[in-house]
């Protein structure tokens, strides 16, 4: 017979233990609308993966890429852009699916599904959570961004290097469309994103550079992380990732 006293000493010592453990980053990508009505539910769940809830040992870093085909259908939303809708069509051509949706979830560009389903988004995380990954480390100088990546898996040899910069705490009154009459809130805002360099092989598993930030002065600073990426062009397989905020 378990004695309680001895199993709460146990779960509380693997709970310590569990919370010194460095939290694994992982980059969880979220193709969304403010014109689709199915899309807030699934904006709630990249909210609370990126506040830790059910993921244990994972940093989310989540990134909410707002696409433009809603754009005609009544509302426009004011944080789309081509470039995540390009990005959502190379992950549809890379999954095989049938056409691009809204709310797509993919998770360190190796699993996706539709953004509202927790469960399995949780599951993708802490499967992640188990693969090898390089580590970032990133520093602010001003207006450049030092980027270093040790421990690179030996199969990096193909991979982008991507900075994207996200803002959070956005609000939106959307008056048309689906959505219409309805506060919606969103975390990890896409602002920009684009490749800054690219690693075609590393003998000693390291990547050092620096890039240069640009901000634009709508944006609200306290509310900024520039995120970086390793992600392979081949596969989409996201190596390694980090996050900094603004200082």
């Amino acid at each position: 017979m378990w004695n309680k006293s001895i199993f709460g000493l146990v779960f509380a010592t693997a709970l310590a233990i569990g919370a010194a453990l460095p939290a694994t980053p992982v980059v969880v990508e979220l193709f969304t609308s403010e014109g689709c009505s199915s899309c807030p539910p699934a904006d709630l769940v990249l909210q609370r993966l990126e506040a830790g809830i059910g993921v244990p040992g994972a940093y989310v870093i989540a990134l909410g890429e707002h696409v433009t085909y809603w754009d005609r259908l009544g509302w426009k939303d004011r944080f789309s852009a081509d470039v995540f809708t390009k990005r959502q069509e190379d992950y549809t051509w890379q999954f095989r699916t049938d056409s691009a949706y809204t709310p797509q979830m993919v998770v360190n560009g190796q699993a996706e599904f539709v953004g509202s389903d927790e469960q399995r988004a949780r599951r993708e995380i802490l499967k992640a959570v188990q693969a090898p990954t390089a580590k970032i480390d990133l520093a602010i100088t001003g207006d450049m961004l030092n980027i270093k990546a040790t421990g690179l898996p030996a199969g990096v040899k193909d991979a982008d290097v991507v900075l994207a910069i996200t803002e959070s705490r956005l609000d939106t009154d959307v008056q048309h469309g689906e959505n219409g009459g309805r506060k919606l809130r969103h975390t990890g805002v896409v602002r920009s994103i684009a490749n800054v360099g690219r690693i075609d092989a590393s003998k000693d598993g390291s990547y050092i550079a620096q890039t240069h930030y640009h901000l634009d002065p709508a944006w609200k600073p306290a509310n900024l992380k520039l995120v970086v990426f390793l992600q392979s062009r081949k596969t989409k397989k996201v190596w390694g990732a980090g996050a900094i905020a603004l200082p």
